[in-house]
Formats: structure tokens, sequence, C-alpha cells
């Protein structure tokens, strides 16, 4: 086929070029031309334009018909628009903020989004959230209803190389600036699906693969397998040969947790992949444990002094007002721990674990 892809040079962008050109595939990229990929193959055709500028991408396809196309960069909204009449089959990368309670957890009762949320989960449908999670909303809506057979995708946080906000670093950065103590929110306890990149990319050719089956079709996409922020934390510390402590701040209390976890809550936020698992039979190209590896080993190598970074994050690797705040929480657990109990709450009579109960001790608990 003839596939034109916007985009392209973004952490899934080349893994599904080439993945079009291995299938036999005729490939264009519409890209700015900022930043160049040498892991593309160096025949195909660029067209350099702005994909957010509406009248610019028009300009630049002008005459041109496509077979596929992919919209993965830009300003969606506008790229449907000028595509319309131009190619019977779309596939769309959108983002998982469409989701009621993602970005305002607040919003939803019980607080948060349920989990997992399925691709059928309430969506975002006012500012309560804030506008841009609604206009999300509205060019998922704006993409069907001009392109009744397109394929959109529901990206979660993609970790791998070349990731813009790379939450992983103000793990990687701590292991090789040597701290040991490392604050984690709530226990570290966490979770928010993710997708190593080239676990990404297999969904969305998968979905080419099945071109039929899947047109029309929303998809979230997500690892098969997911980390708690606790478990990064362990695998970050021993990729790099210095496990961390890890020390429990309620997350009211842990500023440093924002930067890694993108939000102001630390409320869970689990899709379901169960469709795309069903419908096109995906499964994990690469185990999550080695990507996250792969991962922080490329953070290390490619990002020390790499200023921009810490900037988009706003993390300002501040340690000595970490240590303060582990100060206090270690006086306050000690402080806490001198409280004496009338009768010691226990694990309950469905306890199964190596550990004496607190309430089967002799006079601890007295019904």
């Amino acid at each position: 086929m003839d596939i034109l892809v916007i985009g392209g040079t973004g952490p899934t962008g080349p893994h599904i070029v080439n993945g079009l050109v291995d299938r036999g595939h005729t490939v264009t990229i519409l890209h700015t031309g900022r930043h160049e990929v040498d892991t593309i193959p160096a025949h195909l055709e660029h067209i350099h334009t702005d994909p957010f500028d509406e009248d610019a991408f028009r300009s630049s396809i002008e005459g041109r018909t496509f077979d596929v196309v992919f919209a993965m960069y830009g300003r969606l909204r506008s790229i449907v628009k000028v595509l319309e009449g131009r190619t019977p089959r779309l596939f769309s990368i959108g983002g998982v903020p469409v989701y009621s309670g993602f970005s305002e957890p607040a919003i939803e009762f019980p607080e948060g989004m349920p989990v997992p949320t399925h691709e059928n989960g309430r969506l975002i449908s006012d500012e309560r959230s804030g506008p841009k999670p609604l206009k999300i909303a509205e060019s998922e809506e704006l993409t069907f209803s001009l392109h009744p057979d397109a394929t959109h995708f529901r990206y979660p946080y993609i970790y791998g190389p070349n990731q813009v906000l790379p939450r992983e670093w103000t793990l990687v950065k701590r292991a090789l600036d040597g701290r040991r103590q490392i604050i984690v929110p709530d226990g570290g306890l966490t979770v928010m699906t993710s997708a190593f990149v080239e676990n990404a990319t297999s969904a969305v050719l998968l979905a080419v693969d099945h071109i039929d089956s899947s047109a029309g079709e929303i998809y979230n996409v997500g690892d098969d397998l997911q980390f708690t922020y606790a478990q990064i934390a362990q695998i970050v510390g021993d990729e790099l040969g210095s496990p961390f402590e890890l020390v429990s701040v309620p997350w009211e209390l842990a500023a440093t947790a924002g930067p890694f976890l993108h939000n102001h809550s630390s409320t869970h936020r689990i899709l379901s992949t169960e469709k795309i698992r069903q419908q096109l039979g995906y499964r994990d190209h690469v185990h999550p444990e080695e990507g996250m590896r792969r991962t922080v080993r490329w953070q290390a190598e490619h990002l020390p002094g790499n200023e921009d970074v810490a900037a988009r994050l706003q993390d300002p690797f501040d340690y000595a007002a970490e240590d303060a705040l582990i100060a206090a929480t270690e006086r306050y657990a000690s402080d806490v721990s001198r409280i004496e109990w009338e009768n010691t709450p226990g694990w309950s009579f469905g306890y199964y674990g190596p550990h004496e109960n607190p309430g089967g001790r002799r006079g601890s608990f007295r019904a």
C-alpha cells in the first residue's frame, strides 16, 4: 500500500515506519524536518511542513491521495479535515487523558478511573479536567465523524529511548548521583498503565495486519504487565547496581513524586487492553522488565548533562530538601511507633503469611 506517516520520528514512529517498510509498503514521512532519525531507511520520501498548521499541511499534500495515513503528530482535528476524501483508511494516535478521572480524579465517584478502564469508559465532557483533555475528546469524535472506518489508538505513557518526558530519569539520575534513600508516595503503590516503545509499535502494526477487522475501532494500548512506582524504582536501582531504600511519604507531602507521575494525584490510572488482545491477538513483543532495563541503560548513557530534560520534567533534584523531608518522616514514624494500643489491631483470622499476627498475641485483642 501507499502509506503516509505524519510524524514518524518520535519514540514509536521509526519502529512503525520500519515495520511498514518490512511489510512491503511504500512509505512517505511528513514532519517538520527538525528531527531526522538515522534508523529510518534513507530512500524514503520526506515531506517537510508544519502539521500543526492546517493550511501548510493541506498545501504539502495537494493533489495526492494515499491508501493509508497514520496521524501520529500534529493537530489531529485539522489533519482529519484535510484528509477527508484523500484516504480510505486512517490510523490515528490519541491519548488516555480522554478518560474522565484521568486528569482530575475528583470529578468521578468513587474518586479516580475505574480499575481497569475499558474503551467504552466515560470520557471527558467538560473543562473540569482542563481544556486539553476536552480537546482530545472532541478530536476523537471529529475523527470518526469524518472517517468512520478509522482506527484510533489511545496511547498511555510510552517508555523507551527518545521519550520527551522520560519519567524514569527522575530515578535514574538519583541513582547515578549516588542517592541511596528515595521518596515514594503512599508506599510507591501507584500503578499507571504504560507501554514500551516496541510493544506500542506491535499493537499499531497488528491493526494494519488486520486492516478490515480493525476498521472503526478504538484500542487502548499498554503492556500486558504493569509495575508499581516502587517496583520501577527497584528495577532502576538494580539495573544500575545502586539499590534504593524506599522511604514512604504521604502523597500530600511527597513533592518529588509529581515529575514521575505527571499528575497532582497518586490514584491508579489502569487501562484494560483486553479488546486488542482478543480482537487482534496482541501480546507483549518485549517483556516489560527487559524494556524498562533497556530504557534505564539508554537514559544512563544519553541523558546526563541534559538540562532540557530536567526542565521539562520540572524536577529540581533538590537533595537537601529531600533529606530534610526524609528526616522529618523518620521522626514522625518514631513518634507514632510509641503509641500504645489497648487492643492491638490484627490482620484478621484470614491472614496467611510468615509473620506473627499482631492480633494473635496474648492480651492484644479481646472481643
